[in-house]
């Protein structure tokens, strides 16, 4: 009985981590689509605003306003609309984790 539970919780752990892993590349598939203008990982070039390092409220706060049109844009306000606000939130917390750019 108890390798059977031992087996069970190991089964358990690791399908708790492979959905974790799972849900990792999601948000990098989401955030993929930020490259064009504010680069791979969000390290943006030149002339553009770059994402990485960037405090997780702010980025949710300004995706939400162009997501509502309160603040103007050109692409943004499409591309936001694009996301629900738990993805904004998960894509958000993705470009914050990543090291400024020095």
């Amino acid at each position: 009985m108890k390798t059977t539970t031992q087996i069970l919780m190991g089964s358990l752990l690791a399908l708790g981590a492979t959905m974790a892993s799972a849900q990792v590349a999601q948000v990098k598939v989401w955030a993929a689509a930020c490259a064009n203008c504010h680069g791979t990982n969000g390290y943006a070039e030149p002339g553009h605003e770059s994402l990485a390092g960037k405090d997780k409220a702010d980025l949710v706060q300004k995706m939400l306003d162009f997501k509502t049109g309160r603040k103007p844009a050109t692409l943004m306000h499409q591309i936001s609309k694009g996301y629900s606000d738990e993805q904004i939130h998960e894509i958000a917390a993705y470009f914050a984790a990543q090291p400024k750019k020095q």
